[in-house]
């Protein structure tokens, strides 16, 4: 069995690595916050003092990482960890980042006689821990095919979305749609509050009709609506509006590249902007809702 290294270990990728541990894998792990490490090591993962520990002896390598600079920072330069992992490995970067930085990281490690694909992934916190994420995948056919049985012990549904940075690039369109639809189903639910309606109400009407999404079906913005969703547990956990505002910003900047218009993207990228310049850049990103119904 593949010994693996896990490098990122937030509110998604904790319990990424904790489902290979649960499938029987040998995991050694990292992160610069403490208490993950702890939570991991409790779990029956080896703790390295540093990335470039965490790869030691490893075949397989899995980051899941804030952003693009991490990711760069973390495999390049003289001292990057693509100098350290074992020729012939294969390297998973489950991280949302540009797709120009997934394929400049890519090419990189190919020259170092590595493998890489970037499978970002969707599904949320609740997917993470549940196991049942989406992985979005740019890379070479065979590369996927041997992350597939990694994948499965993560996630539910494994998409191969073209060569390298394709899975950016589909993630990124996916989290667009995401942000709008959440900033539209708050907007609706305040509006319906405003005029009367009970919040509760009123999302299982849009649940059953045409206005029914994923944000009305699972991740309710409303506080009290779903029990589960970060929205009733003041918007703690999830996914923050910082990230959402960031991957908005990458939305923005593929556009950019090929002159595409998204007029909705970038209204929600600005109201993502709004919502975090008010001091909520940490919550939730379904704590847009603060934006609508203002006490």
């Amino acid at each position: 069995m593949s010994q693996i290294a896990f490098i990122g270990l937030g509110h998604m990728g904790g319990p990424m690595a904790l489902n290979l541990i649960k499938a029987g894998y040998k995991v050694s792990v990292f992160d610069l916050v403490a208490e993950s490490l702890a939570r991991a090591r409790d779990a029956g993962a080896t703790v390295a003092a540093s990335a470039t520990q965490a790869v030691q002896g490893c075949d397989i390598v899995i980051s899941m990482l804030p952003a693009s600079q991490h990711v760069e920072g973390l495999y390049l330069g003289d001292d990057g960890l693509l100098q350290h992992i074992a020729s012939g490995a294969l390297v998973i970067d489950c991280s949302t980042i540009a797709p120009q930085s997934a394929i400049k990281v890519s090419q990189a490690a190919r020259e170092k006689g590595l493998r890489m694909v970037d499978a970002p992934v969707s599904g949320g916190t609740a997917g993470a821990e549940a196991g049942t994420l989406t992985f979005i995948v740019g890379g070479d056919a065979a590369d996927l095919d041997q992350a597939r049985p990694l994948l499965e012990c993560m996630g539910k549904n494994i998409f191969h979305a073209g060569d390298a940075g394709a899975g950016q690039v589909a993630k990124i369109c996916n989290n667009m749609l995401l942000g709008v639809l959440m900033a539209g189903t708050a907007e609706a639910l305040a509006l319906g509050a405003a005029n009367g309606l009970d919040p509760h109400v009123l999302s299982d009407i849009i649940s059953k009709s045409s206005g029914r999404n994923w944000a009305t079906e699972l991740y309710n913005p409303w506080p009290g609506v779903m029990d589960h969703a970060p929205a009733s547990k003041d918007y703690a956990g999830g996914f923050g509006v910082d990230l959402m505002l960031k991957d908005l910003g990458l939305a923005a900047e593929a556009a950019m590249a090929v002159k595409a218009a998204t007029p909705l993207g970038e209204m929600a990228r600005n109201l993502y902007a709004m919502h975090s310049g008010n001091g909520h850049g940490k919550l939730d990103f379904s704590s847009i809702l603060k934006l609508y119904n203002q006490p």
